[in-house]
């Protein structure tokens, strides 16, 4: 298996107040595979694809990808890990907003060593004759594509999605599903996805569903559906 997660736990506060918020996580998944993490607010899903990321630390446990445990990394070498092998996409754009819709892509080229194809990336996501327009000029959606691009030019092994429809109408929603599917398939990156919308798990290869803290259900999706086909 590619992505590798042992025994994670991890919780917050202390004493009396303290709260598990993961309890031994076991999870593995496939180069290539797209993953759901489904549940409900405070089930331990965005905490676990933080750990995942790096962005937060278990308490114990560990996490292994292509063989490398995040653990024995230094912080500078955990720095340069995610750089190279990680891409973010957040329920909030964070866009540059001096910079265009090309440049604030070229900004995650200039963090790889094997960076995509601009204008080609440019085409797939649909941006190219927006690619000169400020943030301010641009839809949600279209935020959301160039933060999208962002995150994929780099040519991450694992793509990590916060919730990256939750800001968004269902149409725009069903758009950029269907691109983040796109890049699955034409790129190969591995993509674990955090929703709480049930109806995604239909796209996925793997759903895992979580509920305090702990993995209720790991399947996979012997009848995949295509994001465009998806209903909620």
């Amino acid at each position: 298996m590619f992505l590798e997660i042992h025994d994670i736990r991890k919780g917050f506060g202390s004493g009396d107040s303290r709260v598990e918020v993961l309890k031994d996580i076991n999870l593995s998944i496939d180069r290539g595979e797209f993953c759901v993490l489904l549940g409900p607010s405070g089930s331990g899903k965005s905490t676990l694809l933080n750990i995942i990321g790096g962005i937060d630390s278990a308490d114990s446990g560990d996490i292994s990808i292509d063989g490398e445990k995040m653990a024995d990394m230094k912080e500078r070498k955990l720095t340069a890990y995610r750089r190279r092998h990680l891409g973010y996409i957040f329920q909030m754009y964070n866009l540059i907003p001096n910079l265009t819709v090309r440049e604030n892509i070229e900004v995650g080229a200039y963090l790889s060593d094997k960076p995509l194809n601009v204008d080609e990336l440019l085409k797939t996501l649909g941006l190219f004759e927006h690619s000169r327009k400020l943030p301010n000029q641009l839809s949600g959606g279209q935020q959301q594509r160039t933060a999208i691009g962002r995150a994929i030019v780099k040519n991450p092994d694992i793509l990590l999605c916060d919730e990256p429809t939750g800001a968004l109408d269902y149409n725009t929603s069903k758009d950029i599903l269907k691109l983040i599917e796109t890049v699955n398939k034409k790129y190969g990156n591995t993509v674990v996805m955090v929703t709480h919308n049930d109806a995604i798990k239909g796209m996925a290869d793997r759903v895992v569903r979580l509920r305090d803290g702990m993995i209720l259900h790991n399947y996979v999706n012997d009848h995949r559906i295509p994001a465009e086909e998806l209903e909620w």
